[in-house]
């Protein structure tokens, strides 16, 4: 049996899940929460299987839930239910550790096949969100297009620096920091240093710990 804990701000969206998830033989709901404090406190206390979540959510939104999920109960798979389905909200919650990601207009079957999927370890996606993630793929410009102080600019935003900071470091003005990162941020299509440092993370750009 798959336990279950969802996390909806909408209490008709909650009610609908929940009558939908009894009707699973497979999968027992355990939790059900109205944030992403909810599902944090849920998933650390329940160690679920899975964990449905909300993207836009009051107090905690479903990003930073799965974020602060992954850390502190890794054992517990996260897939985001949500009716967005732009790219920037999708790569967002895949990089921050989300295994799934579903649209709310899915139907009932492909839901469950979801959740039994996420459980296994499978990366459920639906077909909107995977032709995305392609997109994004194909479209991301390799690390080679930027120049060799862009690059530099970028491992050490990314490596946790200010800008003054950076400056200092490569014997710049704060004013030129600025102006390679918003350029970096152009070209590599992200909007803000979080964003810019998962990327450089993924290009091979920082050291391993």
């Amino acid at each position: 049996m798959i336990s279950l804990v969802i996390a909806d701000d909408h209490k008709v969206v909650r009610t609908g899940l929940e009558q939908l998830i009894d009707t699973f033989d497979d999968v027992q709901l355990v939790g059900t929460g109205v944030n992403g404090e909810d599902a944090l406190r849920l998933c650390v206390s329940l160690t679920p299987n899975v964990a449905l979540l909300d993207l836009e959510m009051p107090e905690m939104d479903g990003i930073e839930a799965t974020r602060r999920i992954r850390s502190q109960a890794p054992e517990t798979r996260v897939v985001l239910f949500t009716s967005f389905s732009d790219r920037d909200r999708i790569m967002q919650a895949l990089e921050a550790g989300a295994i799934g990601y579903l649209l709310k207009d899915a139907d009932p079957d492909e839901l469950h096949r979801g959740i039994l999927a996420a459980a296994r370890g499978e990366s459920p996606l639906a077909p909107k969100a995977a032709a995305e993630v392609i997109a994004a793929r194909t479209t991301a410009p390799p690390a080679g297009d930027l120049s060799d102080r862009e690059r530099q600019v970028l491992v050490l935003a990314a490596s946790g620096l200010a800008n003054k900071q950076i400056a200092r470091k490569l014997g710049i003005s704060e004013k030129t920091v600025k102006g390679h990162l918003t350029r970096v941020f152009q070209s590599i299509g992200v909007a803000d240093r979080t964003q810019a440092a998962l990327w450089a993370e993924r290009n091979g750009l920082l050291a391993p710990d």
